[in-house]
């Protein structure tokens, strides 16, 4: 039986395998292996913060989540898979509510920066 996601350390787990599957997958993978070259401890913790402000209230992430998406070339192909892998990695990790909450809250997230990427591609000349 899977276990509920309710702590800083399930986010911990749960971000670890998402990008561990992430590395290794051909589409997105390069993309993201390309911009966070030998920083991966520190994404990993702004990632996780990022989850736990968003689903537990801790209040440990501070930034703007979107800008650094902008130079990247994303297309919704790359949305659809990094939510994919996403839903996969929490799917096969936990249950819950929270679970459900996280996976409603990447659809929006990963919803959002596509609209507005593309809205800011579609106003250079």
């Amino acid at each position: 039986m899977k276990k509920n996601l309710e702590s800083p350390e399930d986010l911990a787990e749960l971000v670890k395998v998402f990008y561990d599957r992430v590395k290794k997958d051909d589409l997105i993978g390069p993309i993201f292996i390309n911009k966070i070259g030998d920083h991966w401890d520190e994404h990993l913790v702004k990632i996780q913060n990022f989850w736990s402000t968003l689903l537990l209230g801790t209040d440990t992430y501070h930034g703007r989540p979107f800008p650094p998406h902008i130079p990247l070339g994303l297309q919704p192909e790359h949305f659809k898979r990094w939510l994919e892998i996403f839903f996969q990695t929490v799917d096969d990790l936990y249950q819950g509510s929270k679970a459900d909450e996280i996976k409603m809250r990447a659809l929006n997230i990963g919803r959002n920066f596509l609209i507005n990427i593309q809205h800011i591609h579609s106003q250079k000349p």
